[in-house]
């Protein structure tokens, strides 16, 4: 692999501790890991630039070396077995759940034969801005790696790394039954380096933590593993300690090859925060759904007009976009982007969202809270206060603000949903004013939101686009799945938006978003296709599709953004949150639309 280029996006694997995340490839090299948060500066960053960005590398110095790779079941503990003409070698790589540290633990097992393996590490922190200064230091009868520049410093442990050009390497022969540890772990540079660890004790710690919690998992029969490994990827992109989830690891990985539709993921959308809540109390997990619901009304408290579409894992308001000119981009593609100025956006879907959200743990046995209920009014007071405002839509369009149709039925959702907290729970409200706002809004959008000459809703008042987002029509209960209207916008939809079988989110032709160049199709969008199919009796339809669509998942079940039809490449940020999210709810569809149909009685056949 020329040092120069990063993998395929599909050719990483995540592992990490419920603050931050690294991708490791296929060929053994740590090319994305912030320390020690998933938001903070990269220590390796090599995914976005090259060897110099920053880069851990552990694979066989042959070049003829063979890999495959799996995690230890129901964990992000990677194990990569490595076969050459000299034997056979396993990585074991993790980031330690539980020790209250980031530590990278990377052990190499020889299980047949002897094999050279190299090691190669160039730290560079800051977003590739800060070569350190290094340092051999004594630990007794053994020597630790020091790095250390600014307030950043890691402390390396393992076989003795001698300097070479700014990188640091080892060439380390492996014989069967021997094992060989490193560790990497970071600290504030004003501190004395923490002290080593137990790896055989962390490895069965960290196995241990991951699989009781995956025993925890109910899980629907259709597509139970996929279903699964989503879930751990959600738990995987969360804050353990304030409960916020990032969108996906990584910043500013393309959406078209060499292109510029490039963002900063690692902040907490409000919308996969409330989808994330759902998903985690309809599979077992209350007790972290809790937590995430506590983040969630953290976040949105005080002011309702200050509420954003988005935050950063700790509630952080203030997230300023800028450009890093030191980094290349992914394959070239530019610029390499930090913070994400969409957080300035108003995207009235949000309260819809976190209405939805709210209500669905309510009657999953959530209970209101004193001060929850009283913060959901004050949400209510701003949708009826600015139910109205034309804004950037879903997908955060940074061309003129519209009134989308997706957006106006998630305000007809919030409405919806306060009223059912009132009439179901008996909870207080101004209910009789919020069934005439709700009315009001229906009538808007089936009228200015409805193209009566095609059939279909449409993408925003006034125009005869669909976008993929109409879909959600049904999910939030605005039309039922088999309305004939939701039906004619499944036609428009099929007929406009699909791309070689997967759903773009909208036609980037129109101009609607004011940006330049096109995108590939959003993963997250054809899972909703596959979820409304199911739910209006398309079973197979929706299955066929499915099946294609997890096809795509690599092999550890990761999914990033968008898909390259013609080659299957990852395109976007990845993990995606989102995408994971889409396939939970459609395999939930399918295994609901398969039970209604065993269930149904069968037709008498004539004798």
């Amino acid at each position: 692999m020329d040092e120069g280029m990063p993998l395929p996006i599909e050719n990483y694997a995540l592992i990490g501790d419920l603050h931050t995340g690294c991708l490791v490839g296929t060929d053994g090299s740590i090319d994305w890991l912030c320390l020690p948060r998933f938001d903070s500066a990269s220590t390796f960053g090599a995914l976005l630039g090259d060897h110099d960005s920053g880069r851990w590398l552990i694979a066989p110095r042959d070049a003829a070396a063979t890999s495959t790779r799996r995690y230890v079941d129901g964990t992000f503990v990677l194990v990569t077995t490595w076969t050459t003409p000299t034997g056979v070698v396993e990585v074991t790589d993790l980031m330690p759940w539980g020790d209250r540290r980031a530590d990278v633990v990377r052990r190499v097992t020889g299980v047949s034969g002897t094999v050279e393996v190299h090691v190669d590490l160039a730290i560079r922190f800051g977003y590739g801005t800060a070569v350190p200064w290094v340092r051999q230091v004594r630990e007794g009868d053994d020597t630790a790696l020091v790095a250390t520049a600014g307030p950043d410093a890691v402390v390396v442990r393992g076989p003795r790394l001698t300097a070479t050009d700014h990188t640091h390497e080892a060439f380390v022969t492996v014989a069967e039954g021997e094992t060989v540890d490193f560790s990497l772990t970071w600290y504030p540079s004003h501190r004395e380096p923490p002290t080593s660890v137990d790896v055989s004790e962390r490895i069965d710690e960290t196995v241990r933590r991951w699989q009781e919690w995956a025993d925890r998992c109910a899980v629907p029969a259709a597509y139970e593993r996929e279903v699964r490994r989503s879930l751990l990827i959600l738990r995987a992109l969360t804050n353990e300690d304030t409960g916020g989830i990032v969108a996906a690891a990584t910043t500013s990985l393309p959406e078209q090859p060499g292109g510029s539709r490039n963002w900063d993921y690692r902040y907490v959308w409000l919308r996969d925060a409330s989808m994330t809540l759902q998903a985690l109390i309809l599979h077992g997990y209350a007790e972290e759904a809790d937590r995430w619901r506590g983040w969630l009304l953290r976040a949105i408290a005080g002011d309702p007009a200050d509420v954003q579409i988005m935050y950063g894992l700790a509630g952080e308001r203030y997230l300023h976009e800028s450009e890093l000119a030191q980094l290349p981009g992914y394959g070239g593609a530019s610029p390499v982007r930090v913070g994400n100025a969409a957080y300035k956006q108003y995207q009235g879907d949000i309260f819809g969202e976190v209405m939805v959200a709210l209500h669905e743990a309510r009657l999953l046995g959530v209970e209101e809270t004193e001060y929850s209920w009283p913060l959901q009014r004050a949400l209510m007071q701003y949708v009826e206060d600015n139910g109205t405002r034309p804004d950037n839509g879903i997908w955060e369009i940074r061309g003129e603000l519209r009134h989308f149709t997706h957006s106006r039925a998630m305000i007809w959702a919030a409405l919806d949903r306060a009223i059912q907290g009132v009439e179901q729970f008996g909870l207080d409200g101004p209910v009789d004013r919020w069934r005439a706002l709700r009315d009001e809004v229906r009538a808007e959008i089936e009228t200015k939101g409805w193209d009566a000459d095609r059939g279909t809703f449409t993408q925003y008042y006034g125009t005869a686009e669909v976008d993929a987002s109409l879909l959600q029509l049904a999910q939030v209960g605005f039309v039922a799945p088999d309305d004939p209207r939701m039906l004619g916008t499944v036609a428009a939809i099929e007929q406009d938006l699909l791309h070689d079988g997967l759903l773009l989110r909208y036609r980037t032709e129109s101009g609607v978003d004011g940006l330049s160049g096109a995108e590939n199709p959003f993963l997250t969008c054809s899972f909703w296709l596959a979820e409304q199919y199911a739910a209006s009796g398309r079973v197979d339809d929706a299955v066929a599709l499915m099946d294609r669509l997890v096809g795509y998942c690599n092999d550890v079940g990761m999914l990033s953004e968008e898909i390259e039809v013609a080659t299957g490449r990852h395109l976007g940020n990845t993990p995606q949150a989102l995408s994971h999210l889409a396939l939970v709810r459609a395999a939930d569809a399918i295994g609901a639309a398969r039970d209604r149909r065993d269930a149904a009685p069968s037709e008498a056949v004539p004798g």
